[in-house]
Protein backbone atom coordinates (compact mmCIF):
# COMPACT_ATOMS: atom_id res chain seq x y z
CA UNK A 1 0.00 0.00 0.00
CA UNK A 2 1.38 3.56 -0.82
CA UNK A 3 0.26 6.67 -2.39
CA UNK A 4 0.72 6.47 -6.08
CA UNK A 5 -0.15 10.22 -6.88
CA UNK A 6 0.41 13.18 -3.99
CA UNK A 7 -1.65 16.75 -4.76
CA UNK A 8 0.02 19.27 -3.05
CA UNK A 9 -1.78 22.38 -2.47
CA UNK A 10 0.31 26.01 -2.61
CA UNK A 11 -1.52 28.69 -1.62
CA UNK A 12 -0.72 32.01 -4.00
CA UNK A 13 0.41 34.07 -0.75
CA UNK A 14 3.51 33.69 1.27
CA UNK A 15 5.88 31.73 1.20
CA UNK A 16 5.46 28.39 -0.58
CA UNK A 17 9.01 26.76 -0.60
CA UNK A 18 9.00 24.48 2.74
CA UNK A 19 6.07 23.10 1.85
CA UNK A 20 6.97 22.15 -1.99
CA UNK A 21 10.13 20.84 -0.31
CA UNK A 22 8.14 18.87 2.19
CA UNK A 23 5.74 17.61 -0.81
CA UNK A 24 8.97 16.69 -2.71
CA UNK A 25 10.42 14.75 0.16
CA UNK A 26 7.21 12.93 0.72
CA UNK A 27 6.62 12.24 -2.74
CA UNK A 28 10.42 10.78 -3.14
CA UNK A 29 10.57 8.38 0.15
CA UNK A 30 6.89 6.68 -1.82
CA UNK A 31 7.92 6.87 -5.48
CA UNK A 32 4.75 8.99 -6.09
CA UNK A 33 3.69 11.25 -8.94
CA UNK A 34 3.43 15.02 -7.62
CA UNK A 35 0.99 17.02 -8.64
CA UNK A 36 1.25 21.01 -7.91
CA UNK A 37 -1.74 22.97 -7.45
CA UNK A 38 -2.17 26.84 -7.43
CA UNK A 39 -6.11 28.73 -7.66
CA UNK A 40 -7.31 31.75 -6.96
CA UNK A 41 -10.07 33.96 -8.30
CA UNK A 42 -10.57 37.92 -8.42
CA UNK A 43 -12.74 39.27 -5.45
CA UNK A 44 -16.27 39.47 -6.01
CA UNK A 45 -17.73 43.15 -6.99
CA UNK A 46 -18.25 44.44 -3.53
CA UNK A 47 -19.02 47.82 -2.37
CA UNK A 48 -16.04 49.73 -1.51
CA UNK A 49 -16.08 53.28 0.43
CA UNK A 50 -15.32 55.16 -2.95
CA UNK A 51 -17.74 52.99 -4.19
CA UNK A 52 -18.06 49.79 -6.86
CA UNK A 53 -15.31 47.79 -7.51
CA UNK A 54 -14.62 48.76 -11.14
CA UNK A 55 -13.83 45.88 -13.70
CA UNK A 56 -10.35 47.84 -14.51
CA UNK A 57 -9.27 46.97 -10.82
CA UNK A 58 -11.02 43.15 -11.02
CA UNK A 59 -9.25 42.48 -14.51
CA UNK A 60 -5.96 43.95 -12.89
CA UNK A 61 -6.45 41.32 -9.83
CA UNK A 62 -7.08 38.54 -12.66
CA UNK A 63 -4.01 39.42 -13.64
CA UNK A 64 -2.01 39.67 -10.54
CA UNK A 65 -3.31 35.90 -10.05
CA UNK A 66 -2.07 34.77 -13.45
CA UNK A 67 1.33 36.02 -13.21
CA UNK A 68 1.69 34.75 -9.72
CA UNK A 69 0.70 31.10 -10.76
CA UNK A 70 3.02 31.04 -13.49
CA UNK A 71 5.93 32.04 -11.40
CA UNK A 72 4.69 29.45 -8.60
CA UNK A 73 4.84 26.92 -11.24
CA UNK A 74 8.37 27.90 -11.92
CA UNK A 75 9.30 27.85 -8.66
CA UNK A 76 8.16 24.46 -8.07
CA UNK A 77 9.50 22.75 -11.58
CA UNK A 78 12.60 24.17 -10.02
CA UNK A 79 12.63 22.20 -6.44
CA UNK A 80 10.69 19.49 -7.70
CA UNK A 81 13.71 18.86 -10.70
CA UNK A 82 14.25 15.37 -12.15
CA UNK A 83 14.01 14.06 -8.23
CA UNK A 84 10.42 13.09 -8.85
CA UNK A 85 8.07 12.53 -11.63
CA UNK A 86 5.52 15.77 -11.55
CA UNK A 87 3.00 17.65 -13.53
CA UNK A 88 1.10 20.90 -12.46
CA UNK A 89 -2.35 21.91 -12.40
CA UNK A 90 -3.94 25.41 -11.93
CA UNK A 91 -6.70 27.57 -12.33
CA UNK A 92 -8.35 30.83 -12.18
CA UNK A 93 -10.71 29.83 -9.79
CA UNK A 94 -12.77 29.49 -6.42
CA UNK A 95 -9.37 27.13 -4.91
CA UNK A 96 -11.58 25.12 -2.49
CA UNK A 97 -13.92 23.88 -5.22
CA UNK A 98 -11.41 23.28 -7.77
CA UNK A 99 -8.93 21.11 -5.19
CA UNK A 100 -11.73 19.19 -4.30
CA UNK A 101 -12.74 18.84 -7.78
CA UNK A 102 -8.78 17.73 -8.35
CA UNK A 103 -8.79 15.58 -5.82
CA UNK A 104 -10.06 13.09 -7.33
CA UNK A 105 -6.81 12.06 -9.03
CA UNK A 106 -5.01 11.63 -6.05
CA UNK A 107 -3.81 9.44 -3.06
CA UNK A 108 -2.86 11.74 -0.83
CA UNK A 109 -3.55 16.02 -0.38
CA UNK A 110 -0.87 17.72 1.22
CA UNK A 111 -1.20 21.24 2.15
CA UNK A 112 -0.52 24.18 4.95
CA UNK A 113 -1.46 24.88 7.43
CA UNK A 114 -3.87 27.97 8.07
CA UNK A 115 -3.21 31.15 9.98
CA UNK A 116 -4.52 34.60 10.24
CA UNK A 117 -3.68 35.61 6.81
CA UNK A 118 -5.85 32.97 5.20
CA UNK A 119 -9.03 33.68 7.06
CA UNK A 120 -11.93 35.35 5.27
CA UNK A 121 -9.90 34.99 1.77
CA UNK A 122 -12.08 32.10 0.34
CA UNK A 123 -10.88 33.47 -2.79
CA UNK A 124 -7.49 32.96 -2.38
CA UNK A 125 -6.68 30.44 0.21
CA UNK A 126 -8.86 27.30 0.27
CA UNK A 127 -11.13 26.48 3.34
CA UNK A 128 -9.68 23.51 5.00
CA UNK A 129 -12.73 22.39 7.17
CA UNK A 130 -14.51 21.84 3.14
CA UNK A 131 -11.64 20.03 1.48
CA UNK A 132 -10.69 17.71 4.72
CA UNK A 133 -14.80 17.09 5.02
CA UNK A 134 -15.85 17.12 1.38
CA UNK A 135 -12.53 15.87 -0.81
CA UNK A 136 -12.99 12.17 0.10
CA UNK A 137 -9.27 11.93 0.08
CA UNK A 138 -7.06 11.77 3.21
CA UNK A 139 -5.49 15.21 4.17
CA UNK A 140 -1.94 15.56 5.08
CA UNK A 141 -1.25 19.45 7.04
CA UNK A 142 2.56 19.98 7.27
CA UNK A 143 4.10 20.98 10.45
CA UNK A 144 4.57 24.82 10.48
CA UNK A 145 8.01 25.75 8.06
CA UNK A 146 8.58 21.88 7.77
CA UNK A 147 10.64 21.00 4.94
CA UNK A 148 10.44 17.23 5.30
CA UNK A 149 8.56 14.90 7.03
CA UNK A 150 9.74 13.26 10.31
CA UNK A 151 7.34 9.88 11.48
CA UNK A 152 9.88 8.50 14.38
CA UNK A 153 7.17 8.96 16.57
CA UNK A 154 3.14 9.25 15.31
CA UNK A 155 0.11 8.92 17.55
CA UNK A 156 -3.16 8.00 16.62
CA UNK A 157 -5.97 9.65 18.13
CA UNK A 158 -8.86 6.57 18.67
CA UNK A 159 -12.46 6.50 18.40
CA UNK A 160 -14.42 3.97 17.80
CA UNK A 161 -15.71 5.75 14.51
CA UNK A 162 -15.94 5.33 10.78
CA UNK A 163 -13.58 8.61 10.59
CA UNK A 164 -11.03 7.30 12.67
CA UNK A 165 -11.03 3.73 11.21
CA UNK A 166 -10.65 5.33 7.55
CA UNK A 167 -7.91 7.49 8.87
CA UNK A 168 -5.52 4.10 9.99
CA UNK A 169 -5.90 2.46 7.06
CA UNK A 170 -5.21 6.15 4.85
CA UNK A 171 -2.46 6.87 7.15
CA UNK A 172 -0.45 2.99 6.90
CA UNK A 173 2.27 3.47 4.60
CA UNK A 174 3.33 6.51 7.05
CA UNK A 175 2.69 4.69 9.99
CA UNK A 176 4.67 1.54 8.59
CA UNK A 177 7.78 3.92 8.47
CA UNK A 178 7.67 4.92 12.09
CA UNK A 179 9.87 4.19 14.75
CA UNK A 180 6.91 4.36 17.61
CA UNK A 181 3.52 4.01 17.14
CA UNK A 182 0.66 4.47 20.15
CA UNK A 183 -3.00 4.78 20.07
CA UNK A 184 -4.58 6.74 22.07
CA UNK A 185 -8.00 7.11 23.60
CA UNK A 186 -9.03 9.91 25.78
CA UNK A 187 -12.13 8.99 28.00
CA UNK A 188 -13.33 9.53 31.11
CA UNK A 189 -15.40 6.64 30.87
CA UNK A 190 -13.30 4.32 29.48
CA UNK A 191 -14.21 0.43 30.42
CA UNK A 192 -13.20 -3.36 28.97
CA UNK A 193 -14.99 -2.30 25.39
CA UNK A 194 -12.88 0.58 25.26
CA UNK A 195 -9.67 -1.87 26.24
CA UNK A 196 -10.97 -4.35 23.67
CA UNK A 197 -11.38 -1.73 20.93
CA UNK A 198 -8.31 -0.33 20.92
CA UNK A 199 -6.46 -3.10 21.65
CA UNK A 200 -7.81 -4.74 18.30
CA UNK A 201 -6.56 -1.22 16.16
CA UNK A 202 -2.81 -2.29 18.09
CA UNK A 203 -3.56 -5.99 16.31
CA UNK A 204 -4.20 -4.46 13.21
CA UNK A 205 -1.62 -2.50 12.91
CA UNK A 206 0.75 -5.73 13.77
CA UNK A 207 -0.49 -7.52 11.18
CA UNK A 208 0.41 -4.59 8.47
CA UNK A 209 3.99 -4.39 10.13
CA UNK A 210 3.59 -1.83 12.51
CA UNK A 211 4.64 -1.62 15.93
CA UNK A 212 2.21 -0.15 18.20
CA UNK A 213 1.19 0.43 21.96
CA UNK A 214 -2.18 1.65 23.85
CA UNK A 215 -2.47 4.12 25.40
CA UNK A 216 -5.93 5.47 27.95
CA UNK A 217 -6.26 8.66 29.48
CA UNK A 218 -9.37 8.60 31.49
CA UNK A 219 -10.22 13.16 31.15
CA UNK A 220 -13.23 14.53 30.27
CA UNK A 221 -10.86 17.18 28.44
CA UNK A 222 -9.97 15.23 25.24
CA UNK A 223 -8.85 18.18 23.71
CA UNK A 224 -6.68 19.21 25.84
CA UNK A 225 -5.42 15.68 27.21
CA UNK A 226 -4.62 14.58 23.46
CA UNK A 227 -2.36 17.38 22.85
CA UNK A 228 -0.62 17.26 26.20
CA UNK A 229 0.32 13.47 25.31
CA UNK A 230 1.01 14.13 22.07
CA UNK A 231 3.52 17.05 22.97
CA UNK A 232 4.81 14.47 25.90
CA UNK A 233 5.81 12.11 23.61
CA UNK A 234 8.06 14.36 21.09
CA UNK A 235 5.06 12.85 18.44
CA UNK A 236 5.92 14.37 14.41
CA UNK A 237 2.51 12.84 13.29
CA UNK A 238 -0.79 12.61 14.44
CA UNK A 239 -3.44 10.76 12.88
CA UNK A 240 -6.52 11.42 13.57
CA UNK A 241 -10.53 10.91 11.94
CA UNK A 242 -11.79 14.65 11.22
CA UNK A 243 -14.84 15.52 12.55
CA UNK A 244 -17.47 18.63 11.50
CA UNK A 245 -20.62 20.14 11.04
CA UNK A 246 -22.60 22.32 8.86
CA UNK A 247 -22.60 26.52 9.63
CA UNK A 248 -24.94 27.43 6.52
CA UNK A 249 -22.44 27.70 3.71
CA UNK A 250 -19.24 26.10 4.57
CA UNK A 251 -18.14 22.62 6.99
CA UNK A 252 -16.22 23.89 10.08
CA UNK A 253 -14.36 21.19 12.65
CA UNK A 254 -15.15 19.89 15.40
CA UNK A 255 -13.47 20.70 18.94
CA UNK A 256 -10.92 18.31 19.12
CA UNK A 257 -10.13 18.30 15.58
CA UNK A 258 -9.81 22.31 15.35
CA UNK A 259 -7.69 22.12 18.34
CA UNK A 260 -5.37 19.54 16.65
CA UNK A 261 -4.75 21.72 13.38
CA UNK A 262 -4.07 24.38 15.60
CA UNK A 263 -0.96 22.92 17.14
CA UNK A 264 1.28 23.54 14.18
CA UNK A 265 4.13 21.72 15.67
CA UNK A 266 3.84 18.46 14.16
CA UNK A 267 2.06 17.36 11.26
CA UNK A 268 -1.39 16.52 11.21
CA UNK A 269 -3.22 13.64 9.16
CA UNK A 270 -6.76 13.55 9.04
CA UNK A 271 -9.56 11.78 7.33
CA UNK A 272 -13.23 11.51 6.83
Amino acid sequence: MSYRTILVNLNIDGPVAPLMDYAINLAARFNSHLIGFAAAVPSAPMAWPEGMMTDGEMAHEREEIELRIKNLRREFESHAGTNVSREWRDGVANPTRLIIEMSRVADLIVTGCEDDLTLGHPERFINLGNLVLQAGRPVLVAAKGAKRILTNTAVIAWKDTREARRAVVDALPLLCQASEVVVVTVDRGADMLTQESIDDVCAFLHRHGVTARSEIIKDRHESESLLRFARQMGAELVVSGAYGHSRVRELVFGGVTRSLLAEDSFSRFLSS
